[in-house]
């Protein structure tokens, strides 16, 4: 059963530090219109396909009040290139322009419900969640992408109008939990139907 947050939610507060020694809470995008929380990580072929599309979409909206955090839950034990330190050099190299937060207990990614790397989450301007899912359908391979459901989402949001697409799913791989296998989903998970 799916524990990923349901349409119409309220967004999950988080506090959270990030790459650039700064701390982040919704209360850091208060002026956002639109706010676009992803779930991301280092490693994940998926992510890194879409690294650059993640540029530039933040790049094309910021402009027009839209916010986005990425998140990375990710254990590090076993992979340690999601680590604090190395996320550090992953937005150094990439030239993040957003900001990119580490949780390292995965509280905020059991709130949220987090499937996979990358999962979007768009929430309006009283952040409710209005879109989630995946960014469009080849995250893996730039330039093949055929729909873009994330940016389709937005821009219906900025228009005040519906997203025409409301629920997709994730294209990635799983987060990938403490002392878990990647199979394991966690029993708060339940909780947050």
């Amino acid at each position: 059963m799916a524990f990923t947050l349901q349409l119409q939610a309220q967004a999950p507060n988080f506090d959270l530090p990030g790459v650039d020694g700064q701390r982040y809470s919704l209360a850091s995008f208060a002026d956002a219109k639109v706010l676009v929380v992803v779930f991301s990580c280092n490693h994940c072929p998926y992510v890194i396909g879409s690294e650059d599309r993640m540029i530039r979409f933040y790049n094309d909206f910021a402009k027009r009040g839209v916010a986005m955090i990425a998140i990375n839950s990710n254990e590090s034990k076993d992979h340690p290139e999601d680590s604090f330190e190395k996320m550090v050099e992953r937005a150094e190299l990439g030239r993040f322009p957003f900001p990119y937060v580490r949780d390292e207990d995965q509280s905020v990614a059991l709130k949220y419900g987090a499937l996979r790397t990358p999962h979007f989450y768009v929430f309006d301007e009283n952040r409710k969640l209005r879109y989630t899912g995946r960014m469009d359908d080849n995250p893996r391979t730039p330039g093949a992408e055929k729909t873009h459901e994330l940016r389709d989402a937005v821009e219906a949001l900025l228009e005040g109008e519906k997203p025409p697409v409301e629920l997709t799913n994730p294209i990635g791989c799983n987060v990938k939990w403490w002392g878990k296998s990647h199979h394991w989903m966690p029993p708060e998970a339940c909780d947050l139907v």
